[in-house]
């Protein structure tokens, strides 16, 4: 905070809401929570006044501010936004209204997302590993740096403003990938079109076996499948005392796996460099790939496009939706449109491009997401 603001005790800015309504069985509720690191104030649930376990609940309004008890030291607080006025929460959630003629709710919003104000509030908890508490009387008394008005008007205005650049920057680079997306699709489903070749995946795969004994004084490092076309990744170490399975699967790079139970959510996948030599359960089917036949980009682009999670989900079996799985029999009958081979070598050529700007994307992300924070350090200390 800047050191020449005024300090302020923030029970001068903020007073403590006593709003309580009783809790009515047959009326409807909506209840929030709050996000740590300051990701904000969001709906928890649309809930029956029967399903709540109490007889009364404190009531909070747009820009009220509002923490956690037992998270505000990570960063769980936040203004309550317009679209949760009315909405409830219990008394784990102290509920402030900001004083108009010192503070504009504005500026404590950014404020709160500073590292500083984290510790303000780490600062005011206290309490044993599992039961560390926000001491209300100790928050309040904390002093912070409090500009006048219209010097609050100016930083919240220069934040606002440096904040809708970097999420325009950051809308950028989701279109670019997007783009990037549908450009990779684009050649296997436009330009292929009337060429592809219904093709039955034994053709273009084979099943590995499980090839790893499980040792119980062995760790083991498992890998995952996002759903929706997310692609593979590191998992948990666990040892072998831990799961029940006696043999697993060992993973290549360029190996193609997907779990029986999401396949149909679009969790599938081509094993990335990074997660060769990771291992799965025989709930994961592996499978080698016959690059004579097919590319890996090919079958990486196809099953990770949402118009063929559908298709999917007819060729799994199960007796409800969230029992669905597609055994790895039905996988190899499944016929998928294999594109010419000099269609998937243009592929391949034009996703190793895409591949090399997202891997730079991903390194710019970091800076950009470092970037808001830099903002408001600066803002705070009377820098900006």
């Amino acid at each position: 905070m800047s050191k020449t603001w005024p300090l302020v005790p923030l029970w001068e800015i903020l007073t403590k809401s006593e709003e309580w309504i009783g809790i009515k069985p047959d009326e409807r509720y909506r209840e929030v929570t709050v996000r740590l690191w300051g990701k904000g104030v969001v709906l928890r649930r649309e809930a029956a006044g029967s399903e709540i376990v109490a007889d009364k609940r404190l009531v909070v309004h747009a820009q009220q501010f509002i923490l956690s008890r037992i998270d505000a030291r990570n960063g769980a607080f936040g203004l309550v936004p317009d679209s949760l006025d009315g909405a409830v929460v219990s008394n784990d959630f102290p509920v402030f209204t900001s004083n108009p003629s010192r503070i504009l709710p504005s500026f404590l919003g950014w404020m709160s997302r500073t590292s500083s104000f984290v510790d303000v509030c780490r600062a005011a908890s206290e309490g044993t590993t599992n039961r560390v508490r926000l001491k209300e009387d100790r928050f309040l008394a904390t002093k912070i740096s409090l500009p006048p008005f219209p010097e609050q008007q100016r930083i919240v205005v220069r934040i606002e403003e440096l904040a809708a650049k970097i999420e325009e920057a950051r809308g950028l680079r989701r279109q670019a990938v997007s783009g990037c997306d549908a450009l990779c699709r684009s050649i296997i489903f436009e330009q292929s079109n009337g060429i592809s070749r219904p093709t039955p995946m034994r053709e273009l795969v084979r099943l590995k076996e499980t090839d790893v004994v499980v040792r119980g004084d062995e760790m083991y490092l498992f890998e995952g499948v996002y759903c929706f076309g997310g692609g593979v990744f590191k998992g948990q170490c666990k040892s072998g005392m831990e799961f029940s399975y006696t043999r697993l699967t060992r993973l290549r790079s360029g190996n193609f796996v997907y779990p029986k139970l999401m396949a149909w959510e679009g969790a599938l996948g081509v094993v990335p460099p990074e997660c060769d030599s990771l291992v799965v359960s025989p709930e994961f089917p592996v499978f080698e790939i016959d690059e004579s036949q097919v590319l890996w980009e090919t079958l990486d682009v196809y099953f990770r496009t949402p118009s063929v999670w559908p298709i999917l989900s007819a060729a799994s079996t199960g007796t409800n939706v969230r029992r669905k799985r597609l055994n790895p029999a039905d996988f190899l009958s499944f016929e998928m449109p294999l594109p010419p081979m000099s269609t998937q070598l243009l592929l391949r050529e034009v996703k190793a491009k895409v591949d090399a700007l997202e891997r730079l994307q991903t390194e710019t992300a970091a800076e950009l997401d470092a970037l808001l924070p830099s903002v408001l350090d600066k803002a705070f200390k009377g820098e900006l």
